[in-house]
């Protein structure tokens, strides 16, 4: 493969465009636009079909290998907190906590921690029924208290795992799961508080609706598990990987303890524990099997466009796009700000933070050193700068938006004006913190 700059860089944005066009325009599913970016991109650089082919089979399998078990098993966490009533537990013991006054607020971290292992479109919808009862007491805006939970639910979408793009991401760049877990939850926080106050701040501007469609919930059905049966599912595994990070930090000795914090700390074991503690808080055992396999469906959906995103991600390492980008550019001057606004074009083009971060990751692979983020700290910060592109702009074309739209009946300009907006500022925050940090351990 012989390929010019010029020629790698039109059909690297080919690629790129492919995907978006089939996406947005076509509603085609992300995995086809991937994989048919994978052939755009490969032929146009003169990679012959069948290499193209073994590139993209090469790099969906390392990926699985790496990821599947992971994914499966932190779907499986939040479907089983959703269906064992867990989630509604968190929240009222978290809304209990705070208070009427602060009630908005209240939302905000419960969408922060019951968005920790739920993706945060099924976590909305699950929490919905509790932000229109308080709603309805506060007689508050629906606005300010719908996007207060929305963002905090976003916050963590796209800064920690096990949620599928920030994962496949730091899968890509060979972040430590825990390291990135531990980073994420402290840069969420302010995430989560900007797009709170945006909330309250532009939310409150729209009339209280006291019409909201959907029926106040019921008390419950007495089955809920405890407080504490309902977090440690959550709570567990993320100890166990932040142990294992700290541990590796330490000069502690080996021996059987640090094997065993090694061990349980494993993200595939740790995650594992969190399942088995989910699996002992249903009470209707019968419904076990159900539960199981609808987490491995919704795990399949989103493996695939993670796999086709390593075969993109192998087809664009052939092309030697670093060694071309490093020739061309002084990428050191952009630095950590180019993983940011790669991320945040493809999430503003196409919608979807999980395709964004996927592709992004394998253009800003082999662009690493050149960027200066050749370390393991700069690997850590270009995955967290990707997932602060992926929170902007959520409009229109972002599945998530219409599901905090329909499901709490918030008219489309109120929608852009107060949770499109607090996208674009949590995004610029995150940002920012990050810049910092990389001022400090890079």
């Amino acid at each position: 493969m012989n390929a010019s700059f010029a020629q790698v860089i039109l059909f690297l944005i080919a690629g790129i465009a492919s995907i978006v066009l089939l996406t947005v325009r076509f509603k085609v599913h992300p995995f086809f636009a991937l994989l048919i970016a994978c052939f755009v991109t490969g032929l146009g650089v003169q990679i012959p079909f069948l290499e193209v082919l073994n590139l993209v089979k090469t790099g969906f399998g390392e990926t699985m290998s790496k990821l599947a078990i992971i994914i499966v098993l932190g779907t499986a966490i939040g479907v089983l907190l959703e269906k064992n009533g867990s989630t509604q537990v968190m929240a009222n013991f978290i809304l209990e906590l705070a208070g009427p006054r602060r009630a908005s607020l209240a939302l905000s971290i419960t969408g922060f921690i019951v968005g920790l292992p739920i993706f945060c479109d099924s976590g909305y919808i699950v929490l919905n029924g509790i932000n229109q009862s308080i709603t309805r007491k506060a007689g508050m805006s629906v606005a300010q208290m719908s996007i207060s939970l929305a963002t905090g639910l976003l916050a963590v979408h796209c800064l920690v795992p096990p949620h599928p793009g920030v994962t496949a991401s730091a899968i890509t760049l060979d972040v430590e799961l825990g390291k990135l877990i531990g980073y994420g939850i402290f840069i969420a926080i302010p995430a989560m508080l900007i797009g709170h106050w945006w909330a309250v701040y532009a939310g409150r501007k729209s009339s209280y609706d006291p019409g909201i469609k959907n029926e106040e919930p019921g008390p419950g059905t007495g089955h809920e598990p405890s407080v504490l049966v309902s977090f440690l599912p959550v709570i567990i595994p993320i100890l166990l990987m932040a142990a294992k990070s700290i541990i590796g930090l330490t000069h502690l000795e080996d021996g059987w303890i640090k094997d065993c914090i090694f061990l349980l700390g494993d993200p595939s074991v740790a995650l594992g524990i969190g399942v088995v503690l989910a699996l002992l808080a249903v009470k209707k055992k019968k419904e076990l099997s159900h539960h199981l396999s609808a987490s491995v469906e919704k795990a399949a959906s989103i493996l695939v466009i993670i796999g086709a995103g390593g075969g993109f991600g192998a087809v664009l390492a052939a092309t030697h796009i670093g060694d071309h980008f490093s020739n061309a550019f002084d990428l050191a001057t952009i630095g950590i700000w180019f993983p940011f606004l790669l991320t945040c074009i493809l999430k503003t083009a196409q919608g979807s933070s999980t395709v964004a971060i996927i592709t992004a990751s394998s253009i800003v692979l082999p662009l690493l050193p050149p960027l200066g983020l050749g370390s393991a700290n700069g690997h850590l910060l270009a995955v967290l700068s990707m997932g602060a592109g992926s929170m902007m702009l959520s409009h229109t074309n972002d599945a998530y938006f219409w599901v905090v739209s329909k499901f709490s009946d918030i008219g489309i300009n109120t929608m852009l004006r107060v949770h499109t907006i607090a996208s674009l500022l949590m995004g610029l925050t995150t940002m920012i913190v990050i810049y910092i940090l990389s001022l400090v351990i890079l």
